[in-house]
């Protein structure tokens, strides 16, 4: 399993400058990859941000995790993806998600059929990403178009993808998935298995599976977890989410966050890697100094 940073926790903040000196840190650490989420109403657009970190680590594969789709044309986004991939010498690697219906709504945009609009929207990326082309007529979406210029590298594509039918479109189109507050049981059991069988009767590899969570090490793991009770309480009120916290067992985001000592955390990383996630991007949540730098130095020991 390699490792990687999670820098979504600075997307607040809407400063360049602040993340770019956060994956210089991370990449002089030694980690694989930096990953960067969009929020459909923050304002802060993740690829624009990612073409200037990699001026500074060129070395580190990139990552969005994720783009919304429905704010954007299938078209628009492979332009930019293209683009920001043209500025890079690492691996560029898009991971997409339908967001989620309230978000969406804020935004005046319908969530109807959101697995139809994967299908399609995918159906018009994938070919320009790869390709430089398509000629497709969906139900929603529709592009016939040829880019000025043909994909030198083509980035890999993942999806967020929970529900069946999402993982099942994901595993048949895409290179897998990114996952975001999943625990090892769900992964093992529902996510592995249902979007491995989909590539492999898509005849394509096996699809990476990129995991995200909270981290810290701590002596007041309870404090931590209190902590991500209040602030992210959001997210398990979420129906993709809520369905993934009722087949982990647990109640919410905080139950399903890797905190404890050094040993705790590490053996907790260990059942990530054994329930078949490829590639784990942490999100480093700690409340002083100490947790942040006794984390790092364990994440670190895992590389």
């Amino acid at each position: 399993m390699k490792l990687g940073i999670n820098g979504t926790g600075l997307v607040q903040k809407a400063s360049v400058t602040a993340i770019v000196e956060h994956a210089k840190a991370c990449a002089a650490d030694g980690f694989a990859s930096y990953w960067l989420a969009e929020h459909p109403t923050g304002g802060f657009d993740a690829l624009t941000v990612l073409a200037l970190v990699g001026q500074s680590v060129p070395a580190m594969e990139l990552g969005t995790a994720i783009v919304p789709t429905f704010p954007r044309h299938p078209l628009t986004l492979a332009g930019q993806v293209l683009t920001t991939a043209d500025t890079l010498s690492a691996p560029l690697t898009l991971g997409i998600g339908l967001s989620h219906a309230p978000m969406m709504a804020q935004l005046g945009i319908s969530f109807d059929k959101p697995i139809r609009h994967l299908r399609e929207y995918l159906s018009i990326l994938m070919p320009l990403l790869a390709e430089g082309k398509v000629n497709y007529q969906g139900e929603t979406l529709a592009c016939q178009a040829e880019l000025f210029k043909s994909p030198q590298h083509t980035p890999s594509v993942v999806v967020a993808a929970l529900g069946p039918q999402a993982l099942g479109v994901a595993g048949r189109l895409t290179n897998g998935t990114t996952l975001a507050w999943v625990g090892p049981k769900t992964i093992k059991q529902h996510i592995v298995p249902r979007i491995s069988e989909s590539a492999d009767q898509a005849g394509l590899p096996k699809p990476r599976i990129i995991a995200t969570l909270p981290v810290c090490v701590t002596e007041k793991p309870q404090v931590i977890r209190d902590a991500i009770a209040k602030g992210l309480a959001m997210y398990g009120k979420l129906p993709s989410y809520r369905a993934m916290f009722q087949r982990e067992g647990v109640d919410g985001p905080a139950d399903v966050a890797i905190v404890g000592s050094p040993t705790q955390v590490s053996e907790q990383l260990q059942v990530l890697a054994e329930a078949g996630v490829t590639d784990f991007a942490a999100t480093e949540f700690c409340l002083n100094r100490d947790e942040f730098q006794n984390t790092r130095r364990v994440l670190v020991k895992q590389l």
